[in-house]
């Protein structure tokens, strides 16, 4: 819970800044606004904390926490990651310091030396083969999982000599698993509500927002897809329109190339979701070429949007700044992907959220209004 308060807490910050349009004035007084001090409310000192919130502050402005970016939409807030333990294995007090030393005489790697109430590991040495831990007769070696290494899925979190989790980025699929199983929040992920908000204020641009059907409820039970058209006009948006047509597109322009296939005697993939799309590129390369050369539903309602659409309103599609609300993470890495870019931000229904606080803005307080519907309305089963 304090996790998401000081994210949201830094949102909202930036957010109502770059409304008000002097988020570059008071960019570094945003960590003494929210840490007034002196007494730290959440780490060890009060410019520790000022620093998290500083990086946190680069994130929601879309940056990398340091001057290092390797692209990656995930990153890790490297002043937050310096409490877990840098070791997998530890010995716990049940250790007896016998005799025997089994996990000594196991070890193949000398990492393992006699102290004088205990065993002791040395971090540097261990190369997290656990054959000490099988070794000890009284269990007494524990396996310390860091929980971001743990929770990923493919195996991108290692950690340098300092003890800072590092993402691989040529590994990592874009999930958000480690944001969300980290408990002291030191990864998060670069938003777009900076560029959404510039792009709401410029008097070039039509900014129209596209949502996953899957955001519906968001807000609360009775916060419909009707009441949200309400807000986003509220904040400055121009439309409001929903992807699931775009599911259905992609879903039928799949199927034609699975028909295709299959009469070849060959097999397809879908591509509708970029973390699977990374997933496949990533550990079976081989497979690469059965992917669907068929766009995501955000990206094809991105690119209908852009054509059809702004041909329907007589807009320059040059104008048209498309905005794909989503509730996953890879959708954002999607959009600086080559062929990507028929979707120009995409922010989740929390910093949405941050968006209407920012501006007052209460959804279950609006009426409804019908959300537009450029082409019919979408079965959401794509």
């Amino acid at each position: 819970e304090n996790v998401i308060k000081i994210k949201h807490a830094v949102l909202l910050e930036v957010a109502k800044a770059a409304f008000a349009g002097n988020l570059d004035e008071i960019r570094d007084d945003i960590p003494f606004t929210l840490i007034p001090g002196p007494t730290p409310q959440f780490r060890c000192c009060i410019y520790k904390e000022r620093e998290i919130i500083r990086q946190r502050v680069r994130l929601a402005e879309g940056k990398a926490p340091s001057a290092n970016d390797d692209g990656n939409i995930i990153q890790v807030i490297s002043s937050a990651c310096e409490d877990c333990p840098i070791s997998s294995y530890t010995v716990t007090e049940n250790c007896q310091n016998c005799l025997g030393k089994a996990c000594i005489n196991a070890c193949k790697f000398g990492a393992i030396e006699a102290g004088r109430l205990r065993s002791h590991i040395d971090p540097q040495k261990c190369k997290e083969c656990g054959r000490c831990a099988q070794a000890c007769p009284y269990n007494a070696i524990a396996h310390l999982k860091r929980p971001c290494k743990f929770s990923c899925p493919v195996n991108a979190i290692t950690y340098n000599e300092y003890g800072i989790s590092v993402i691989d980025e040529s590994k990592c699929i874009r999930c958000g698993k480690c944001i969300h199983s980290c408990p002291f929040g030191a990864i998060g992920s670069k938003t777009y509500i900076v560029d959404v908000i510039d792009a709401i204020k410029s008097e070039n641009k039509h900014v129209y927002a596209m949502v996953a059907p899957a955001a519906e409820g968001q807000f609360g039970a009775n916060i419909t897809m009707n009441s949200w058209k309400k807000a986003m006009q509220a904040v400055g948006f121009n439309g409001f329109v929903e992807v699931a047509l775009g599911g259905d597109m992609t879903a039928a322009y799949e199927a034609d190339e699975w028909l295709e296939a299959y009469e070849a005697g060959e097999k397809k993939v879908t591509s509708c979701c970029p973390g699977w799309v990374k997933f496949v590129k990533s550990e079976y390369p081989e497979m690469a070429g059965r992917l669907s050369t068929a766009k995501s539903p955000q990206q094809m309602f991105g690119a209908i949007t852009k054509s059809y659409y702004a041909e329907k309103l007589g807009v320059d599609p040059e104008k048209i700044f498309c905005v794909s609300i989503m509730p996953c993470l890879a959708k954002k890495d999607e959009r600086t992907w080559d062929g990507g870019k028929d979707v120009d931000a995409v922010l989740t229904t929390r910093e949405v959220a941050r968006m209407f606080k920012a501006f007052f803005i209460k959804p279950e307080e609006l009426d409804e209004d019908e959300f537009d519907n450029p082409l019919g309305e979408g079965t959401g089963a794509g």
